[in-house]
């Protein structure tokens, strides 16, 4: 049995084949403006037998592909409990939204979402690292070297780079403007959390999930979390577990 599922984000896609089970294939690419083209070169010579899309661009893959759609909510809750079966509790901080998801047996209790701006997100850490100068890879890196927190007051990303080219110029060490950037997240993030009441076992999932920083300074006000080795696939692996479901459904009909 070998299935797929595609996770079309805003700033990224993500694409798994799970063959029995196993992801036997995954594959990151950037969405850009034109996301089909890139659905397109993605799909070329890949062999499956059913598929599920997930994320912001799901319809488009419903209207084109004729394929079952799920929400990104039920994706990564199948998804993380698919790596950690006993996770109670999902922070997800993608390019454009965060998402903190209560579970239970792969079920969703309950979620919270900020997608009605990029405060907190991806996208706010990039425009920061590109005004500060670094690439968003090594951002993280470059905050962990900081030494002292400086109050950033505002998390709207407009007001808070100009924030950010005001304290280069007086003179603020670089690195401890990273670090501040970084802790002004985690402080949103919290609040999100914390209205949750999150349970262990916590996953850390998204691309933001690969910045070093965010992992140690989120693991500091929550304990013990866990990041899958590719954190950005999982709502993709849990659209491939769900059309690998639906294949299991459809041979079982054909059966009777």
């Amino acid at each position: 049995m070998v299935s797929a599922g595609i996770d079309i984000g805003s700033r990224t896609i993500k694409f798994v084949i799970l063959e029995n089970k196993k992801i036997v294939d995954y594959r990151i690419t950037d969405t850009t403006v034109e996301p089909l083209k890139r659905v397109e070169e993605i799909l070329k010579d890949k062999k499956f037998e059913s598929m599920v899309a997930t994320g912001y661009g799901r319809y488009l893959m419903q209207d084109r592909y004729n394929c079952e759609i799920v929400t990104e909510i039920k994706a990564y809750a199948i998804g993380t409990s698919f790596l950690y079966p006993d996770c109670r509790t999902i922070i997800d901080i993608g390019g454009q939204d965060t998402k903190v998801i209560k579970v239970k047996d792969g079920n969703v209790i309950d979620f919270e979402m900020n997608d009605r701006c990029a405060a907190g997100t991806g996208k706010f850490l990039e425009v920061m690292a590109q005004t500060l100068g670094y690439t968003i890879e090594e951002f993280g890196s470059i905050a962990l070297k900081g030494r002292n927190s400086i109050p950033i007051n505002s998390m709207c990303t407009v007001f808070a780079e100009s924030e950010v080219i005001s304290l280069i110029a007086r003179g603020e060490d670089k690195k401890d403007i990273a670090l501040s950037l970084h802790h002004s997240i985690i402080n949103r993030v919290m609040t999100m959390v914390s209205r949750m009441n999150p349970e262990e076992k916590v996953v850390f999932a998204g691309g933001v999930a690969k910045n070093r920083c965010m992992v140690e300074l989120l693991g500091k006000k929550l304990g013990n979390i866990l990041v899958p080795e590719e954190p950005q696939i999982i709502g993709a692996l849990g659209a491939a577990i769900i059309a690998e479901g639906n294949l299991k459904s459809i041979t079982a009909k054909e059966r009777r």
